[in-house]
């Protein structure tokens, strides 16, 4: 490859890694403006191919996302004009206009939002409780808000929820039909109206942290920055509903979660798992947080949610000195609740693993052996891994060898199809 065809490629992936980062906040910026969630996707898509035009020449400013926020404001703002022309209503809309422009700045600097009627001065909360307007389906509620908030792509989201990409590309086109039709506002919604959308709001906040924390597909383990606004929002919805036992239960699992990430990973980015992790570079800070808001939800009393028992499971982790002094029979406890809330193939796949360590690598498999004709599971990556796994604790070498690689063959992530591929190869040593 030539030198300018090399150069071409850098900015290319430079460009994509800023759009993975800024997208969210660039949408929810100008939905701010507009107050249209589709139309506000469509000028910041805009904004993407002029940074695909300008930067090729230019070069990556110092601060892109400014660029691509300022870019996208004046797409708005131009289109407003116009609207007003057409409107015939230059001297009232110019006025709004006028102010709306002072706003459009490199450093994101809002003053309006403290005028704002809404309980919190966040676009993407904004964004988050939009998207999650009960006018559309659950479904496509969090689709559309993994797609706008976290900036995933189709594929990814569809291996997120094991169902097939055009499904999800369905859902996320109908969706913003459909709050476009309805002209579904712009808001943090009251609080009457708030609990209506509270489950699918913290489901995707959810299925956002784990997608920054395992990442589907592409060259790193972990993409930090879907953890760190996943993180943002929990705590932000914390203090917006501090009666919810669920809402704690959710925070305190990602802060959990969350102090691990510097062990989960070694100096070449490779994955680390749990029982091999270095526990001294955990977050104490981030355990404290996250034991705090698990203490919280308990204290609210009445049946534990899915998130407030993940959050127990993940602090008898937090807890242990040591991998060997953690209390598996309590983990498998845990589990055998959880599945009474949430009955699905992945929490038992789980608990599986939860009952090899506290009972032996046998019992384990049995389980996992008996889940392997899910439909849900044919695709998931982690089945074929954890049996692997468990086969070669019991010395079963060249069927652990099989697996390792069919689960490595099935993950979109190079990291991890790396280790996977390691792991197979430690069978024949």
């Amino acid at each position: 490859m030539s030198g300018g065809g090399q150069q071409a490629s850098a900015t290319h992936r430079a460009i994509e890694a800023v759009w993975r980062i800024e997208s969210a906040k660039v949408i929810a910026g100008v939905a701010r403006i507009v107050r249209d969630v589709a139309l506000a996707e469509e000028f910041a898509q805009d904004a993407l191919v002029a940074a695909l035009e300008h930067w090729s020449k230019t070069g990556v400013p110092d601060n892109p996302g400014a660029w691509l926020m300022t870019t996208a404001k004046n797409r708005a703002l131009d289109r407003l004009r116009q609207d007003a022309l057409h409107a015939r209503k230059h001297e009232e809309l110019g006025r709004e206009l006028d102010a709306m422009q002072m706003h459009v700045v490199p450093d994101f600097v809002d003053a309006l939002d403290a005028a704002r009627e809404d309980d919190i001065g966040d676009d993407l909360l904004r964004l988050v409780f939009t998207a999650c307007h009960p006018v559309l389906s659950l479904d496509a509620r969090v689709a559309l808000t993994l797609r706008l908030i976290g900036g995933l792509t189709t594929d990814e989201i569809a291996r997120a929820f094991l169902v097939p990409e055009p499904t999800i590309a369905q859902r996320i086109v109908r969706a913003k039909k459909t709050l476009s039709a309805a002209r579904v506002p712009f808001e943090v919604p009251k609080a009457d109206a708030r609990a209506a959308r509270l489950a699918s709001v913290l489901e995707v906040i959810y299925l956002i942290f784990n997608e920054g924390y395992s990442a589907t597909a592409g060259d790193d383990w972990m993409r930090p920055a879907l953890c760190e606004d996943a993180l943002r929002l929990g705590r932000i919805l914390a203090e917006l509903a501090p009666g919810e036992s669920e809402v704690h239960g959710l925070a305190a699992l990602m802060e959990i979660q969350a102090s691990r990430m510097r062990a989960r990973v070694d100096a070449k980015g490779r994955p680390v798992l749990l029982p091999d992790q270095d526990r001294s570079r955990w977050d104490p800070l981030l355990i404290r947080r996250g034991l705090a808001a698990l203490r919280r939800s308990e204290a609210l009393g009445g049946a534990r949610g899915v998130y407030a028992l993940q959050a127990a499971l993940a602090a008898c982790h937090a807890r242990a000195p040591s991998a060997e002094d953690t209390d598996w029979e309590m983990i498998v406890a845990l589990y055998d609740a959880l599945l009474q809330v949430a009955p699905t193939p992945v929490v038992a796949l789980n608990r599986a693993v939860a009952v090899s360590m506290a009972f032996g690598p046998q019992a384990g498999l049995e389980i996992v052996d008996a889940i392997r004709t899910e439909p849900t599971l044919a695709n998931y990556h982690w089945l074929p891994s954890v049996r692997a796994d468990l086969l070669a604790k019991l010395g079963r070498r060249d069927e652990a060898r099989a697996e390792f690689e069919r689960a490595a063959s099935m993950t979109r992530n190079a990291k991890e199809r790396e280790f996977l591929l390691g792991r197979a190869r430690e069978m024949d040593a």
